[in-house]
Formats: structure tokens, sequence, C-alpha cells
């Protein structure tokens, strides 16, 4: 993954080639808080939208202590309301400053930023000795995933965990139970979908560039912001979740929801990294935002005793997977939770996927939703030789703080969940450049595209950000 090509460079062909215990009671009821020296020290960056809500749901366990607020516009509207859950924490603009004022004081780091400033910010709190806790995917690029769990596997006894939540709940639990007493085996296809009329952009996908440069929010440290992807000129269409449809940015509708849909799957099948990614069909492709529709196709070798498998990838509106006889009905799942910016719209067919086997067929949704048998009839064939499927002892965010404790192992550290995202940064490759992908998982090369091969790693950071490469 050498850096090559010059930053400057590296941008214009990649635009080419791809076409406090009151304030707990009052605002979550009441709460068996841990004595405060029996909690662990987190420090929060980043605090609106869904980090706001990872703040609130790992504060809600009673196992951790506020210690420091950390967002580059601690002046927006969407941050308000956890910097007046804790009025008295201290604040910053820049993570960096935050540790060199506090890392005594900090345990543990939740990070809650977009996509692509996940790694730094992971980097540095692992160089100083603090548990990390990520939201998904873990970062942007398939070498910032390979550097920040190389990272976590030197310093063995911090523990991480990437913010795909569903992963300790039932699924989690039924799957591998399934998965142990044969249930689930000899998998060969799964087919992976997310068509929820949730998209982050509605803009003319013949779009020469990107949008004008507007005037940066007076509240907003917009170089900080951009972090090593630094270049950009401000525009609203960045920021606030838009920043999710741009290739320089997020991870589209494959990184948001994949690690949902797809993370038992990929951990209980042992299915690493695939050889095959296939750019299968795409609407709207072009070069700087993510299609309106996507049909991706990853092929994983044979595994020791299990068979190849391939995933088929489907998102957009009306890019359905094939429906197979007796699916039965697709409802709106309780299990997914509602987005920070309102509520759930209804979509043709759920976010999930259809498991194909040598003997059985599966239908599951996303997050903690469980699988099913199908057709029914089949289902109540086999209902006496299910097995017991145990509760979960504690949810996602209560996991990493025992986790930090020493009183449980984290369902998905970065040794599990990196492999995953790294998953979803092929596949973003393959649609950004809309083509078929070889890849060498034991050289962690792409064979078949130097310049596919160049965006493992993506263009060189930003002046200033080059020493958390190194790290």
């Amino acid at each position: 993954m050498n850096h090559y090509l010059s930053r400057r460079s590296f941008m214009k062909k990649s635009a080419l080639a791809g076409g406090a215990v009151l304030m707990a009671n009052s605002v979550f009821g009441n709460i068996n808080l841990a004595k405060p020296n029996e909690r662990v020290n987190l420090a929060c960056v980043g605090l609106g939208n869904r980090a706001g809500e990872i703040i609130k749901s790992l504060y809600k366990t009673g196992l951790c202590n506020i210690v420091a607020l950390c967002d580059v516009d601690l002046g927006a509207k969407h941050t308000q309301e956890i910097l007046s859950m804790f009025p008295d924490v201290p604040r910053f603009k820049d993570f960096r400053v935050m540790f060199d004022k506090m890392s005594n004081q900090i345990d543990a780091v939740s990070i809650g930023t977009p996509d692509f400033s996940h790694f730094a910010v992971t980097m540095l709190a692992l160089d100083l000795g603090k548990h990390v806790y990520v939201e998904k995917p873990m970062a942007r690029t398939f070498l910032e995933v390979e550097l920040m769990t190389n990272k976590a596997k030197k310093s063995p006894k911090l523990v991480t965990q990437m913010g795909n939540q569903g992963h300790s709940e039932a699924n989690y639990f039924q799957f591998k139970a399934w998965k142990d007493a044969g249930i689930i085996k000899d998998v060969t296809r799964i087919d992976a979908h997310m068509n929820m009329p949730r998209r982050w952009h509605g803009w003319d996908v013949h779009m020469k560039g990107f949008p004008a440069a507007t005037a940066v929010p007076h509240t907003l440290d917009w170089d900080l912001w951009q972090m090593q992807t630094m270049g950009h000129d401000y525009n609203k269409d960045f920021v606030n979740g838009q920043w999710r449809c741009w290739y320089d940015f997020g991870m589209g509708a494959l990184g948001d929801w994949g690690a949902h849909i797809l993370d038992t799957a990929h951990e209980f099948l042992n299915l690493g990294l695939p050889t095959e990614i296939t750019a299968v069909n795409l609407e709207g492709h072009n070069s700087y935002f993510f299609p309106m529709s996507s049909t991706l196709k990853f092929h994983f070798p044979k595994r020791r005793r299990m068979p190849a498998v391939d995933i088929n990838w489907y998102d957009g509106l009306n890019n359905l997977p094939p429906i197979p006889e007796g699916y039965g009905v697709s409802g709106l799942d309780p299990n997914i939770p509602a987005p920070s910016t309102g509520k759930l719209e209804p979509a043709k067919l759920n976010p999930g996927k259809i498991i194909y086997s040598k003997d059985l067929l599966f239908k599951g949704g996303s997050h903690g939703s469980t699988l099913q048998i199908i057709p029914e009839s089949k289902a109540q064939e086999l209902q006496l030789k299910l097995p017991v499927v145990p509760n979960s002892p504690s949810d996602h965010f209560a996991n990493f703080l025992k986790g930090c404790k020493g009183e449980e192992k984290t369902r998905s550290p970065f040794e599990i969940a990196g492999p995953l995202s790294q998953v979803f940064c092929l596949g973003v490759i393959a649609q950004r450049l809309n083509t078929k992908l070889i890849f060498d998982s034991e050289k962690n090369e792409i064979v078949n595209d130097i310049f596919a091969n160049a965006l493992l790693a993506g263009p060189p950071p930003a002046k200033g950000w080059e020493e958390y490469y190194r790290m």
C-alpha cells in the first residue's frame, strides 16, 4: 500500500477513475449506578446525532463517569442535548488537546464521529492506553482498519468494541447456538439487502464535481472536522449525516448497514476476506458519491470443511433480491432503532438477509433480529430439534464497559470487527470504480487493478496527520 501518488494527484484521479446521578435520573429514570470509583471514566468524542445516542446508552448502564466531552462544533444545535446533560464536564473542540490535558483522568473513549475520522482518534487513544468504543464501520479505508486492528493486538489488555449493537442481542446468541448445533451448516449463498427509503442524498447523478464552497459556520472548526482528508471547501451537504454518501468521507449504505446485517454470518461462518468482489449493477454510478442503488457480489473461498460462500448485497429502494417461495411477510422490524433524526419509514422489504444452505433456508432481519427457518412448514418440522438459545447477559454498551472492568469479553472487538469492516472497504472500492476486483488475502493486495489497490490505503494524509499512520 505504497503512498506513491501525491495527495493532489490521488484526489484528482479518485474523482475521475470511477466514473452526574440527578441528571441521570431525570433523563433516564432510576438507574442503579455503580460507586464512582467502580465506574469507567469515559471521554466522548463526537456529541451529536448518533454519537449522542451512544453516549446516552453508555451512561444509562450506570457503569461509567462522563469525564470529558469533545466535538468540533460545540455550538451546533445537535450537540446541545449532551452538553446540557453534563454541564460541569470539561469540553474540548480538539481531541488532541483533550488527551493532552486529561489523559491521566480517562480510562476509555467513545468515538461517534463520521467514518473517516474514527482512525486518528482511535490510534491516539490506544497509543495512550485507553479502551476504545468506536462506531461502525471501524474506519473508511482498508489500511486504516488494518492499522487499528494491529494496534489493538499489540496492547492485549486494552478493550475494543465496534458499535454494531445488535452483536450483543438475540441474533448473536441464536446464530452461534444454531451453528454449533448443526442447524446452520453448509451455507453457500447469502442475499443481504438494505432497501429502506433512508437515503443520504437526492442529487443529480450527473453532478460533475463537489458542491460549491459556502461560508463555514462560526462555531465549526472545518479543518479539524476534515482531519486527514483536508482539502475540501465547506458545504452543508458534507456534514450532519450527509458525509455518509461521499466516497471521500463515508461508506454508503454498505458501511452503514452491513455491520448490522452480515455480522453474525461473517463471524460464525469464519468468512474472513473475499477473493473476488464484483460491482454487478450500479444505478446512477458517478465519481463522487454512492450510487442510488448497488448490487455487489462477494466471493469467499472454502474454509476447512465449509463450502465457498457468495454474498450478494442489494441496496436501493427498488433493488430487491430474489424472494424465495415461502418467505412470508416482512413487517417493520422492531429491532431496528429509529435514526436520531426521525422515524423509520416503511420499506418494500425490511433490511436483512436470506441465507441459503444445502438443506435449509433462513430469513433474518437487521441488528438483533433473529433468524427464521422458511417455509413455515419446515420450521414447524424442526421445532423440537432447535437448541436452547441463551439470553444476552449484557447489551453492547454494558458489555464494553464490563470489558473495561475485566468482567466480560467484548463481542465485537477489533480482531472480529476488523475483517468485517475490511469486507465493506473492498465493496466500496468496487462500487467506486464500478468493476470487479481480485483480492489476494495473503498479501492484502488487489492484484488486477493498480489504482484499486492504491485505494486500499487511500490518498496520502493531509500534512500534520501522517503520524497516526506510524503509531
